[in-house]
């Protein structure tokens, strides 16, 4: 976990991009000595649901759920 201050951070954006990418560094963004932002790599994304999963035990749904009401 590396400091920048926000306007090196502004100056060097595509660098640090670059060492996150590289080396998955973190770097607090500061202003005046105090953390304002915090740049890092992105969270792996939750696996999107397959087709059909809903199919099975356990999943019903009642023969008239599309009837008008």
């Amino acid at each position: 976990m590396k400091q920048v201050g926000i306007f090196e951070a502004k100056t060097r954006l595509s660098s640090l991009v670059a060492e996150i990418m590289s080396e998955g560094e973190v770097f607090h963004i500061t202003k005046h000595g105090r953390t304002v932002a915090e740049l890092r790599p992105p969270q792996a994304q939750a696996a999107r649901p397959q087709r059909g999963s809903a199919r099975g035990p356990g999943f019903w749904i009642a023969d008239d759920f599309d009837d008008p009401l």
